[in-house]
């Protein structure tokens, strides 16, 4: 076929309006599954305190003589304070003003736009910080390499765990100062049901009452395949279509049922057993947009939020450490 001589055609032709679409589209995720199973509270301090406490290991032989006078009296001990810092996270924003005049597809203000994303993107951060394995740090005046730093999850984690050959937990007093130690790579073993078992019993043993699972996703498909998953199977009645499962939301364990949540800012080596109520985050200044100084033809802005991991009593919690990650 051929074209016929002196057609015009859109090679040719000037003034073709463009087709954009309005619709920006961006799947980047922002769900931040810790942080929004967990409480939120306000501190007044970069240090910020609370108090642990335990009651006496339960006895078989507490059983007195009649009438008996009280001669001695039981050992009282003190409560235990622990602490972590608060962390700084922001990002800048900036945008000309000309930019911020046109005609934008997708969006009517730039500034906006990335404001928002900005936000988000924080929201991972912290997502991502409270879950790796950072230690709580006190930081120094003025020097970069060495920043206040919140201790994370793992830096909190040391009764309730498995842990591979080589793995060790943190080590620390009030504060979680110290990193755990992860195994090598050559001892990383398969997630199993019998970890799993033996976190939650430890959790329980302790006085937890374990809610969630949270796993990255290659070891959330493996959590699918466990024989304590909820149900496996769905009745079908009259002519509707039935509905396949491939995949596992409720573990039924032998101390509780425990909700079975993927997360993609953690770190798939670890899978956590977490009783909610015993953890928040800690926030000395919530997120707050600040406007900076005009210094030209463009709009400057910061977005900050000052923040620390409050975990209430540890042993509330527990780790199946050093898990393949294939």
């Amino acid at each position: 076929m051929s074209q016929t001589a002196n057609t015009f055609d859109t090679f040719a032709a000037k003034g073709i309006r463009e087709s954009l679409s309005n619709v920006i589209y961006n799947i980047s995720p922002e769900e931040t599954p810790f942080m929004s199973n967990i409480g939120r509270e306000n501190v007044k301090n970069t240090y910020f305190e609370w108090q642990t406490d335990s009651l006496a290991a339960a006895s078989t032989t507490n059983a007195q003589v009649e009438g008996d006078d009280v001669s001695s009296f039981d050992s009282t001990s003190a409560t235990t304070r622990v602490g972590n810092y608060t962390q700084i996270s922001n990002k800048t924003v900036l945008i000309s003003g000309t930019l911020e005049a046109v005609d934008k597809a997708g969006r009517r203000s730039e500034l906006a736009y990335q404001l928002a994303k900005r936000s988000a993107e924080i929201k991972r951060d912290m997502e991502s910080t409270m879950l790796t394995n950072q230690a709580a740090s006190a930081g120094s005046a003025g020097v970069s390499t060495a920043l206040r730093k919140t201790g994370s999850l793992l830096a909190f984690l040391k009764t309730n765990t498995d842990k591979g050959t080589g793995g060790a937990d943190p080590v620390y007093t009030s504060s979680p100062n110290a990193t755990r130690t992860d195994a090598t790579a050559a001892n990383l073993r398969t997630f199993t049901e019998a970890i799993l078992k033996t976190v939650i019993q430890k959790v329980w043993a302790s006085g937890g009452s374990p809610k969630l699972l949270m796993v990255g996703p290659v070891n959330k498909a493996r959590v699918s395949g466990f024989a304590g998953i909820a149900e496996i199977r769905r009745e079908v009645t009259g002519n509707r279509q039935a509905t396949i499962i491939g995949a596992a939301d409720v573990y039924v364990s032998d101390f509780g049922s425990v909700s079975v949540v993927p997360n993609r800012f953690q770190r798939e080596r670890d899978a956590f057993v977490l009783d909610p109520e015993y953890a928040s985050v800690a926030f000395l200044r919530p997120f707050q947009t600040v406007e900076l100084a005009k210094t030209g033809d463009a709009e400057k802005r910061l977005i900050t939020v000052e923040y620390g991991l409050k975990v209430n009593t540890e042993a509330a919690h527990g780790l199946a450490a050093d898990l393949t990650t294939t």
